[in-house]
């Protein structure tokens, strides 16, 4: 009787922790062109990523930094890209390990003025963590990740009730 007791207990913690949400801190990035790009920072709380570490690459050199600077209180950033680049440009916010690195793509300016930015806003999907929207898990590999977490937590299950031999 005790060891079907423990062994319920176990398995109802193991349902109920995968049905739980779970709580990091996401990243937002949001960004806007004006006479630059200006770009703002969010974690998904929506407290402002101040004082985080930018760093923008041009589209033909993603290896090497373009311009780097920080976020002011706000987690607000501007810069204005290079006319003669048009391109995706990447940007890289992180800060105490979060981070997130977002594309904006840069047309060339058909009137001789400014480029053009379309807006886009990128989230990363976690604490410790610099993921493009393209490195998310496919529904097929949730599957086989939620499968291995509950046979994880059934094995465990089973290994304690099994008790003293």
């Amino acid at each position: 009787m005790r060891l079907r007791l423990k062994f319920a207990w176990l398995l109802a913690l193991a349902l109920a922790s995968g049905a739980a949400p779970a709580l990091a801190h996401g990243v937002t990035v949001e960004h806007r062109q004006v006479s630059s790009v200006e770009l703002q920072a969010r974690f998904d709380t929506d407290e402002p990523m101040a004082n985080a570490q930018v760093l923008v690459y041009a589209p033909g050199n993603p290896t090497d930094v373009w311009q780097q600077g920080t976020t002011d209180d706000q987690g607000r950033f501007s810069f204005t890209p290079d006319s003669s680049q048009p391109g995706t440009w990447e940007i890289m916010v992180r800060q105490a390990g979060h981070g997130v690195l977002t594309t904006i793509p840069v047309a060339d300016s058909t009137s001789g003025g400014e480029p053009t930015a379309t807006p886009v806003t990128v989230a990363d999907t976690g604490a410790n963590s610099l993921i493009s929207p393209s490195a998310a898990l496919s529904p097929v590999q949730r599957g086989i990740t939620i499968g291995s977490v509950i046979w994880g937590f059934i094995g465990t299950a089973l290994f304690f009730a099994r008790g003293k031999h």
